[in-house]
């Protein structure tokens, strides 16, 4: 008998390494190189910013809507394919991107790299890992995070200076060439469906040698009638709504209530720092909190860093803005995986996650808009803050009333 795999020497390590590695891909150049072409493809192609902004918002809420379609195929197939296709498919629409000329055509393009977000970014990417791991896979969630959460510090400034030197078009071409020379050879070469086809358990060890306690297992449809299904939603799709809100008007936000740019541009970084504290401080309470009690505290973040901005001026109330928030931004993404993994098990993580995603994705489609609307009807962001807070408070008291199952509310190891 072979003697079993450590936890250190475990395939799902490497797995948990090359998804931090094609996250931060995958984020950095679907998701956040659009604002970087956002104006040179206006300036040559004489679109207004309604009209080229709004492709990007047809990607956001396409990715929603095949969420749930892709989570039912990786449940029952694993992620592999579905990632190798995404990332492949990926690469095909940078450079379809690359040689538009009509707004319809980015319309399309876009539509498609929505789909592409939705088969390779974290919803799929922490449906792998909750197959692959049990009593590590905060610590797995959080390795994939930390790193992509850095997607946009790299990945903005090079695609900054690519556009600079070459041009938007010519940019996009070597965004996809770097694609498909990293993120695509990692999903199709490292990944593994399940750690069953290497003869192994989750964590590592061979089923000879591991006993687990039995995990709750509960299908989707049979998730959907749950009360902890919809409170959970609820709570994700408001603070969803306070996240894509603020990242969409905060620059011209800040500048309205009197702040220079080079203020607001660090201000940005920080909440962007910040994010990766919030995910290093989710780790060890992980393993001494209840997982509800974290999500509660996350979203009452929220609300203390929506308020210290609204009122508190001056920079105390900046500071405290950023930091909180992006705490928030940080521990509310592992909050969500985790809920959802501890209360129905990893069985169906995939199609159950992808369910409440389309709400959230419908939320997050409407949150800039409908801030842009407030600002408009008052003259001013301070109604807007207000109702972001309120929101934000009813996801603290909507995540509140999950349950975890005894099995999810042991005691967890704590991450390095």
């Amino acid at each position: 008998m072979t003697a079993p795999a450590t936890t250190r020497g475990f395939y799902g390590w490497r797995i948990t390494w090359a998804l931090a590695a094609t996250q931060t891909l995958g984020y950095g150049i679907l998701f956040y190189t659009f604002s970087v072409f956002l104006q040179p493809m206006e300036l040559e192609l004489g679109w207004t910013r309604a009209q080229a902004s709004g492709a990007f918002s047809a990607a956001l809420l396409l990715s929603g809507l095949v969420a749930a379609p892709v989570g039912r195929w990786v449940d029952a197939r694993g992620g592999r394919l579905v990632m190798s296709v995404g990332s492949a498919a990926g690469v095909l629409l940078l450079l379809a991107w690359s040689f538009v000329t009509t707004l319809p055509a980015l319309y399309l393009v876009q539509a498609g790299i929505g789909v592409v977000m939705g088969m390779v970014l974290y919803d799929v990417a922490f449906t792998v890992l909750a197959t692959w791991f049990r009593r590590h896979r905060i610590r797995a969630m959080i390795i994939v995070t930390l790193l992509a959460g850095l997607a946009s510090t790299i990945f903005i400034p090079l695609a900054t200076a690519l556009q600079e030197g070459f041009g938007w078009r010519v940019a996009l071409r070597l965004l996809a060439l770097l694609m498909a020379l990293t993120a695509v050879p990692l999903h199709a070469l490292v990944l593994r469906d399940r750690p069953s086809r290497l003869g192994l358990e989750p964590d590592g060890g061979s089923p000879q040698t591991t006993r687990l306690a039995p995990e709750t297992s509960v299908g989707t449809k049979e998730a959907l009638r749950t009360r902890a299904f919809w409170w959970l939603s609820l709570a994700c799709s408001l603070d969803r709504i306070a996240i894509v809100g603020i990242a969409a008007h905060s620059v011209v936000l800040l500048l309205e209530r009197g702040y220079s740019p080079a203020l607001v541009a660090s201000v940005a970084g920080t909440i962007g720092l910040m994010q990766v504290g919030g995910r290093l401080l989710f780790s060890p309470a992980s393993s001494r909190a209840s997982l509800v009690h974290l999500a509660v505290l996350t979203y009452a973040i929220r609300v203390a860093a929506l308020l210290a901005l609204l009122l508190v001026h001056g920079p105390i109330g900046l500071w405290t803005f950023a930091v909180l928030f992006g705490i928030a931004n940080g521990a509310s993404t592992l909050a969500r995986a985790g809920l959802i993994a501890a209360v129905f098990g990893p069985a169906h993580y995939g199609s159950i996650s992808g369910s409440m995603t389309l709400f959230i994705a419908v939320a997050q489609t409407l949150a800039p808009l409908a801030i842009g609307l407030m600002r408009d009807r008052t003259g001013t962001y301070d109604w807007a803050l207000v109702v972001l807070a309120v929101l934000a408070a009813v996801a603290a008291a909507a995540v509140s009333r999950v349950r975890l199952p005894e099995s999810a509310t042991e005691p967890r190891p704590a991450a390095a």
